[in-house]
């Protein structure tokens, strides 16, 4: 088993800037990337220095892991199932029995989001339907938004979009109920609200034109928002370490040196708690690694 200084878990936009701004430091770096990160979702991310016409998360990616590997890098594409303490220590395990031990861990593992209909809009997202509003609100000012939900997070999503735009329609997908003081607001705004299964999505390289529902109504829209709730969050190996989670399974960490409560493990990204942001994930990963890299120097 090849020791490293740092194992990296996952090769989001996180983890792939903590492992450049580490390789840069000559550190020996070891990024377990299981290949289906959220980043991968977006095919057009707008709110990024330097791309005013946008680039894709896919597209991020490759370039990020191309640039860490220049600086001596290595990528391990697995899922990491499991995580222990072996003295000064961290050892990995794949699910496929390869093992990494690693001084130094950075969790980076991110967040899944619960998308029922994910293929049907995938050739959509972000270019058309969003899933944030603080990067994508701008991409629907004064245009008809879907927004394709489930109950309170569905309310909620319609009720921030009317920053953007008043011309706004609710499709609650599993009818689930909405709170009383929501559907007030809703109602308030003028926001139609839906109580109807999404059945098919209508689109065209990218551009949504619609959706119909399970009692065969089509709704015509050009720009959608998903907001399901009960999102996923990617924090087991930090519970298995003992690392402090909060309610909904974020991971704590110090908000200068993104440390958790266990010495020697960090956490970046939409795993820790933030406005999940690819931007704000790029930041975290380079925080971390500058004070990985400070605790290596104290202990070499």
């Amino acid at each position: 088993m090849i020791q490293y200084d740092c194992a990296i878990v996952g090769g989001g936009l996180a983890g792939l800037q903590a492992a450049i701004q580490l390789g840069r430091y000559r550190h020996k770096i070891v990024v377990a990337d299981a290949g289906g990160g959220r980043s991968n979702l977006c095919r057009c991310y707008h709110n990024i220095l330097g791309w005013p016409d946008g680039i894709s998360g896919k597209q991020l990616r490759q370039l990020g892991r191309e640039h860490a590997e220049r600086l001596g890098v290595e990528f391990m594409d697995a899922v990491v199932k499991h995580a222990e303490q072996k003295g000064e220590d961290f050892v990995l395990t794949a699910s496929d029995g390869r093992r990494i031990r690693a001084s130094r861990l950075l969790i980076a593992a991110g967040v899944q989001d619960r998308i029922p209909m994910q293929q049907k809009l995938a050739e959509c997202l972000g270019l058309t339907v969003f899933v944030c509003p603080d990067c994508d609100g701008y991409e629907v000012r004064d245009k008809r938004v879907l927004v394709l939900g489930s109950g309170n997070p569905g309310a909620a999503m319609s009720l921030t979009l009317r920053y953007w735009t008043s011309d706004i329609i609710y499709i609650n997908h599993d009818g689930v109920s909405i709170h009383e003081e929501h559907a007030h607001q809703l109602e308030k705004a003028g926001i139609i609200t839906v109580a109807d299964s999404i059945d098919e999505v209508i689109h065209s390289e990218g551009r949504l034109q619609g959706v119909t529902l399970g009692q065969g109504t089509y709704i015509e829209g050009g720009y959608g928002f998903t907001a399901f709730g009960g999102n996923h969050v990617h924090s087991e190996l930090a519970d298995q370490l003992g690392v402090a989670l909060t309610d909904n399974r974020h991971i704590e960490v110090d908000p200068r040196t993104k440390m958790t409560n266990v010495a020697h493990v960090w956490a970046a990204g939409d795993v820790t708690s933030h406005s999940e942001q690819a931007v704000i994930a790029i930041g975290d990963g380079s925080q971390a690694a500058i004070w990985i890299h400070k605790s290596l120097l104290v202990h070499s």
